[in-house]
């Protein structure tokens, strides 16, 4: 078997709207398409005794060991690899279940798509599932616990922790979008100018002022204790006179922990002795120079979560230890409490497993213990010097039992040093009486507390910390999105995109847009290129300037990645037709248009589709839709539009020379299309068709038509507004078009607008595109001998994959096939191609250059009239 190609899916997307994280395997199965699983000697039960908890996979059959059913009918090994890889990840402790395996039209090779809680993770689980299969195949042995603690490995270097991931799994549960900013804790919720940022538990709300107070335990101490709040005494050292200076002010038993330290790293407690101190002060300034030396306070270690300024949980945090039972060493009780299920590597679990470092062997080295120590039955081992959930520490919720004078006392320190997010840690024998009354300290407060501990206690009950926190950044009436429009198509999309674009800025928006030719926020180009993928549609989503998003959706970055944005207001799909045919399983317009239906379907339920009602395709995509439909269409006679105004439904129509919206049969007349720049003076249908869409889209949004009608008069194609997109250069003697037009449909709107055209003689400049099918470049060659008196061919870029003779014998054929006498000559780089029609053009020539390199194209002419209008020549 071999695997093709392994992509990640990160939005909606041709598989599913509502499962957004796929991974999609091309896989050639080969020799292995002759051989089910059923013609496989053994393989049923040597899948079962490696995958035992495969049984709770009910498959198609919908009942408990339904895929072990199914690998002894036979199913082929696409279909198990689908559930490998599911099942390899749960094993690993990322729970997942969804999946499909569909045949291509390739016969043997299938798309493998499952569901993955880590991308990483994910594109791993697929070559593992692989390398499974073919181990079970061969009845070879294979590691798979190798392969899981991988995962976990993985999963761990990449994941978000558990206190960041607390707060974007509640803000999914409130529908709020989120994004991951890099590789790190940084995520940003919301969209555009609605966006809030945190990181790990530091939110954008937090203040600076307040991080660096908290960061600096001494001045963190003396704003305590100004405010009256009780702390231990102690004092800051920086070598061993300083600290003997202290020692003899505050006395034994001491703690040291460097001054700038966290998640107790560097600390030594119930230090009783001048030697320990010394190398107490030694390990603390491996963190900092700046050591801080308190009083060691008797009692229990208690974390109090304070977030807004107002008390959501406390904690008791128990450091890591066991508990002797007079026959097993210290090591052996260390293994056997690891084998709690609840305690994991790293942050899968609740709890994490203890590991024995320095800070253990030191603490059993004060007790004139080994780890092969065997203590007394009962006998509490402690084995880390601080409570930290990280180092195999255990917590109890104690929430509940909080004096009301002690919530007061944890909400006031908030307030005191400025934290929005405010872990205090307290030392007590309890929480039930005012520490005033047992004697209590503050031992410090924390930015960025960790939530896990609350999250999820070894007892009593878990608290969602991570609630209050979206609470505060997104109170009752704010919004967390901004509007979208999408829009997708064959052919003018970017069109459609720059008009709405237009008229949403002509509204009083900031407005972002993606295209075809750049990256937009208010018109300015942030980045030049084809942006019409999710990546760039998420540039958008970031940028906190931007109001209103209009994005340009191709089929492209649908098929490789899905869309950028989890929902849209609006989708707009301006028309189906044949281009990228027999590319990426797409071999028909029903699975071009099944493509296009994601953005459609991603609409929210109240938001609308605006289809295209001279369109088969779109006609039947919105029968199917679970949002409001509208349609356009160039012909308010149609039986289709009749039947949809009959119903009393909104449409936009050309009519009688006007963009109109109709709403059953009152006529709402937006311009008349002459007065509609865009459209070249009504003559390009295919322009007024882009029109009506934009009209539409922006009607429904609830603008109001005086202001769309302004905008549709003062948009004016150029090569500015509008690169590539009928772009009219106009010198003395001849005119100079130059369009994007690429497919079939596209060669025929610009037909269509040149029978409008009266010229001396009509020359197009035209190309193929190596990855399209032959019968696409023939019927594009056919077309242009139909409106050309002259054709200039040129094929320089875009072979891929075939030879420059290949696509212009292609392009030959459809010319001859027409059966129309037209001139023609070969010129392959396409800049001398357009200096050679230029220089060589009659007077009252119009030259057509149907031009895949817009930039370059439109750069030449530019050049060559501004020549003319400067020295009168060309």
């Amino acid at each position: 078997m071999k695997i093709i190609k392994v992509q990640a899916l990160r939005g909606p997307n041709i598989w599913s709207i509502q499962r957004k994280k796929l991974i999609q395997m091309r896989l050639d199965l080969e020799e292995m398409e002759q051989f089910p699983t059923n013609k496989i000697d053994g393989f049923r039960e040597r899948i079962e005794a490696m995958f035992p908890s495969m049984i709770e996979h009910r498959c198609s059959e919908g009942c408990r060991g339904g895929f072990f059913s199914r690998v002894e009918r036979g199913t082929w090994m696409g279909h198990v690899i689908e559930h490998i890889a599911l099942e390899i990840q749960s094993l690993a402790g990322m729970e997942t279940g969804f999946g499909r395996t569909r045949e291509t039209k390739t016969p043997g090779t299938y798309n493998v798509v499952f569901s993955y809680t880590e991308e990483n993770v994910g594109l791993f689980a697929a070559e593992s599932s692989v390398a499974i299969a073919e181990a079970l195949i061969a009845g070879t042995e294979y590691d798979v616990d190798a392969d899981l603690q991988k995962m976990r490995e993985i999963r761990e270097r990449v994941r978000l922790g558990p206190s960041t991931g607390s707060i974007v799994e509640e803000a999914v549960a409130r529908d709020i979008p989120w994004i991951r900013l890099g590789t790190n804790s940084l995520v940003q919720l919301g969209y555009g100018i609605n966006q809030m940022r945190f990181q790990a538990t530091i939110t954008c709300k937090t203040s600076s002022i307040a991080v660096d107070i908290a960061c600096n335990k001494e001045q963190t101490k003396k704003m305590l204790e100004m405010a009256s709040i009780p702390v231990a005494s102690g004092s800051i050292c920086v070598d061993e006179e300083s600290l003997a200076e202290v020692i003899q002010k505050i006395g034994y038993p001491i703690v040291l922990k460097p001054l700038g330290g966290n998640h107790g790293k560097g600390a030594s407690i119930n230090v009783t002795n001048w030697e320990d101190a010394v190398a107490g002060l030694a390990f603390a300034q491996t963190y900092g120079k700046r050591v801080i030396v308190e009083k060691f306070i008797t009692g229990f270690d208690f974390r109090i979560l304070v977030i807004d300024n107002k008390l959501v949980a406390a904690a008791k945090r128990v450091p890591a230890h066991v508990i002797g039972n007079g026959t097993d060493s210290i090591q052996q009780l260390i293994e056997i409490t690891n084998q709690d299920p609840r305690r994991g590597y790293g942050h899968e679990n609740v709890l994490t497993q203890i590991d024995v470092d320095r800070d253990t062997e030191d603490l059993l080295e004060k007790l004139n213990y080994t780890l092969e120590t065997i203590p007394r039955i009962g006998e509490i081992v402690v084995l880390k010097s601080t409570a930290n959930l990280s180092t195999g520490g255990t917590s109890v919720d104690v929430t509940d039992m909080m004096h009301p004078e002690n919530i007061f006392l944890a909400e006031r320190i908030s307030r005191v040093i400025g934290l929005d997010v405010c872990g205090v840690d307290i030392m007590a024998e309890n929480l039930t009486q005012p520490l005033k009354e047992n004697g209590g300290v503050i031992l410090e407060v924390n930015a960025a507390p960790g939530f896990r501990m609350h999250l999820a206690p070894s007892e009593g009950l878990p608290r969602n910390v991570a609630a209050p926190v979206i609470d505060m950044l997104y109170p009752p009436g704010k919004s967390c999105r901004i509007p979208i429009i999408a829009v997708t198509g064959t052919n003018g999309k970017t069109t459609t995109t720059r008009l709405l674009a237009h008229i949403v800025k002509n509204n009083g928006f900031k407005v972002g847009f993606t295209t075809s030719d750049g990256i937009y926020v208010q018109n300015h180009m942030m980045e030049k290129g084809d942006t019409t993928g999710p990546l760039s549609a998420e540039y958008i989503l970031r940028d906190p300037t931007v109001e209103f998003a209009v994005l340009e959706t191709a089929r492209g970055g649908i098929l490789r990645s899905g869309l950028g944005f989890s929902r849209c207001d609006i989708g707009v799909i301006t028309n189906i037709q044949e281009d990228h045919l027999g590319l990426s399983d797409i071999h028909t317009l029903d699975d071009l248009a099944r493509v296009k239906a994601t953005v459609v379907k991603s609409i929210k339920k109240n938001g609308w589709a605006v289809l295209n009602g001279d369109d088969e395709h779109c006609i039947k995509l919105g029968k199917d839709l679970n949002c409001n439909v509208a349609y356009f269409s160039l012909s308010e006679d149609s039986d289709f539009i009749k039947k949809l105004c009959a119903e009393g439904k909104t449409v936009a129509v050309y009519e009688n020379g006007y963009i109109t919206i109709k709403k059953g049969e009152w006529k709402i007349r937006i311009e008349r299309a002459t007065h509609v720049p865009l459209t070249l003076g009504g003559k390009a249908k295919f322009m007024i068709a882009n029109v009506l869409a934009a009209t539409l889209a922006s009607y429904l949004w609830g603008f109001k038509t005086e202001d769309i009608s302004l905008s549709l008069q003062t948009f004016i194609p150029s090569a500015a507004q509008t690169p590539g997109r009928m772009n009219i250069f106009e010198f003395k003697k001849f005119k100079v078009l130059i369009d994007f037009a690429h497919n079939a449909s596209g060669y025929k709107g610009v037909e269509e607008y040149l029978q409008s055209v009266d010229a001396t003689k009509k020359i197009g400049i035209i190309a193929g595109v190596g990855d399209r099918r032959d019968e696409d470049i023939r019927e594009c060659a056919h077309i242009a001998a139909r409106m050309f008196d002259h054709i200039i061919i040129r094929q320089e870029k875009y072979l891929r994959g075939r030879t420059e003779d290949e696509i212009i014998n292609l392009i030959l054929d459809g010319i001859k096939a027409s059966g129309k006498t037209v001139t023609y000559e070969i010129i392959p780089k396409e800049t001398e191609a357009i200096k050679h029609a230029i220089n060589s053009a009659e007077e009252g020539s119009f030259i057509t250059a149907l031009s895949d390199v817009v930039t370059n194209a439109i750069d030449i002419v530019q050049e060559y009239l501004d020549k003319e209008n400067e020295h009168g020549v060309v």
